[in-house]
């Protein structure tokens, strides 16, 4: 059950008040809208200047309910005091305080099989730990992080090459239609949470900085998590793509060999890389252009 004093949503609420920012929450919203459902406001983060020059750009929650002609708000407040049974909350960016969840029942999309893996980051931090599943999770929100019971799971296996932005998009598109499923089947009773749980903060540079000692494998994750770098000639290196060679240490770790770099054990195919100041580009490109002299070491 929720915490004393917060109120459940209806079984089926038919006028729906939403919350979400990024492109994860998209397919969210278009799924309730697709449904049926009344959504009176669209709460979301406020736009964002993406370059110096740049003008404001709204969220892409915000372009997808300016697209479905639903009316847009930037206050969180707005959540309670459109008159809707509920208000859905999907990787909306701000947190939601009591006062708000006391006056109108909230429902959470997380991206997790919960409770393994509340908090920020939970698809980066199943790919990066090895985990094979993941999945989607509805729950009451509560104040505290992600603790509020638990709907229904929605399990996902994890590919060996899937990477984190393409588990997003499947996990935002099945849970788009589980969500909109069993708001309009009936929804129960939420159970409690259960088992011991894991927290996914957000990831910072240092976990995405290769340490070439490490098993291929390990490697191979942080890269298919993005945003994975290193050093060349002291500057960073962003490696976009690339390809797992297990087997036994053929050089330094950090060492090049012909189109691959050295890891504690096998080898890390490169495909994309991104050296410091340029664009994403072919690694054979990258390697014919750079001249690279011979067992250069990378990190």
């Amino acid at each position: 059950m929720t915490s004393p004093g917060l109120p459940l949503p209806p079984a089926r609420p038919r006028r729906i008040a939403f919350a979400g920012t990024p492109d994860d929450a998209v397919p969210a919203l278009q799924a309730l809208a697709e449904a049926g459902f009344e959504i009176p406001v669209v709460v979301t983060g406020a736009p964002r200047r993406r370059s110096r020059r740049g003008s404001d750009t709204p969220s892409p929650v915000a372009a997808a309910a300016e697209e479905l002609g639903l009316p847009v708000s930037h206050d969180p407040s707005d959540l309670a005091g459109c008159g809707a049974d509920c208000a859905v909350v999907v990787a909306y960016g701000q947190l939601i305080g009591e006062e708000l969840l006391a006056a109108t029942p909230m429902l959470n999309l997380h991206f997790s099989l919960l409770p393994r893996w509340r908090g920020a980051a939970p698809v980066e931090r199943a790919l990066l730990a090895g985990d094979d599943r993941t999945g989607v999770s509805l729950m009451a929100l509560e104040a505290t992080l992600d603790t509020g019971p638990v709907y229904w799971r929605h399990e996902v296996p994890i590919g060996p090459a899937d990477t984190a932005a393409e588990l997003r998009n499947r996990l935002a598109q099945e849970g788009a239609q589980h969500l909109a499923g069993s708001l309009a089947g009936g929804l129960g009773m939420p159970q409690s949470q259960s088992g011991e749980p894991t927290y996914a903060r957000k990831l910072t540079p240092a976990d995405r900085q290769i340490d070439w000692s490490q098993q291929a494998v390990f490697i191979d994750r942080q890269i298919r998590v993005g945003g994975a770098w290193t050093t060349l000639e002291g500057e960073r290196f962003i490696i976009r793509v690339a390809a797992v060679q297990p087997g036994e240490a053929v050089a330094p770790p950090g060492t090049l060999v012909d189109d691959a770099i050295a890891a504690g054990d096998g080898l890390i195919l490169l495909r994309t890389v991104q050296p410091s100041g340029r664009a994403a580009l072919d690694a054979q490109d990258w390697l014919r252009g750079a001249r690279l002299p011979a067992a250069a070491r990378f990190g």
